[in-house]
């Protein structure tokens, strides 16, 4: 009876940290993603600089498994229209560019070209850091397009596999880092998704879904089908061999991989 109490113990104080560590599918309503994460994320409330120098509110949420790094940053731009209208209210005479009456197409205080531009501006935040690049390209996850990163960085030679959207005014950077050697980081890659405030799967039907033109009101929004798939940022045509494009999957474009559906 002691040496089987001994085992049994032996194999739950094993068994603990793994069960800590199962994928499970992570879903959040107030920020609208789901996501395959090793554990439970940490939160951690930050401030973005947009390109512009407008700061705005974001979270992160990050998981470590081992060496291994996963997180998702997502930067509210819902109060940026405001911001540049106050900003607007200062502008140096003269200033065309920022007058409060501004046009359609760049807004007060600039904040519809700050937007049109974020996903473009966060690419080049990624770009800053010491780093290799070895894949960019667009693409799209569950009919919502954006950028595709896979990145070696120089101080230990652990790969990054980023994407990179914008929904619904938000922007979601989502990152996976996985050592040298080691598998690309798929299971993590392929489950983004977005999701409404009830939880339930978005996917956009027939019509690519960009924030520039739907999520700013140009154009109504794509139809959806219901459910969203979640699967992944795939690998555009072109794709490095071995290297893949992380993940590959439901967002794979029309020019993917072949046996990656949409």
């Amino acid at each position: 009876m002691r040496i089987t109490a001994l085992v049994f113990a032996l194999v739950l104080s094993i068994s603990a940290p793994a069960v800590a560590q199962q994928w499970e599918e992570y879903v959040n309503t107030q920020d609208g993603f789901k996501v395959n994460f090793p554990g439970q994320p940490k939160v951690t409330e930050t401030t973005w600089k947009s390109q512009l120098d407008y700061s705005l509110p974001g979270r992160v949420y990050s998981v470590d498994k081992g060496r291994e790094h996963y997180s998702m940053t997502v930067v509210d731009y819902t109060s940026l229209e405001q911001q540049g209208i106050e900003r607007s209210k200062t502008c140096p005479p003269g200033n065309a560019n920022c007058r409060a009456n501004a046009g359609q197409v760049i807004g007060p205080g600039y904040w519809k070209q700050d937007e049109r531009g974020a996903i473009v501006y966060a690419t080049f935040k990624l770009l800053q850091r010491d780093v290799k690049l070895t894949y960019l390209a667009w693409e799209w996850q569950d009919m919502v397009e954006g950028h595709l990163i896979q990145l070696t960085n120089n101080a230990d030679q652990s790969r990054t596999f980023a994407y990179i959207a914008m929904h619904e005014n938000k922007l979601y950077i989502m990152e996976g880092t996985v050592p040298k050697g080691s598998p690309e980081p798929g299971l993590f890659q392929q489950s983004m998704g977005w999701v409404d405030k009830n939880g339930n799967g978005i996917r956009y039907q027939q019509i690519i879904y960009s924030n520039a033109y739907h999520g700013m009101g140009v154009y109504p929004k794509p139809s959806v089908a219901g459910a969203g798939r979640g699967g992944g940022a795939g690998a555009g045509a072109g794709a490095p061999a071995g290297g893949g494009a992380g993940a590959g999957g439901a967002g794979a474009g029309a020019g993917g991989p072949a046996g990656r559906g949409r």
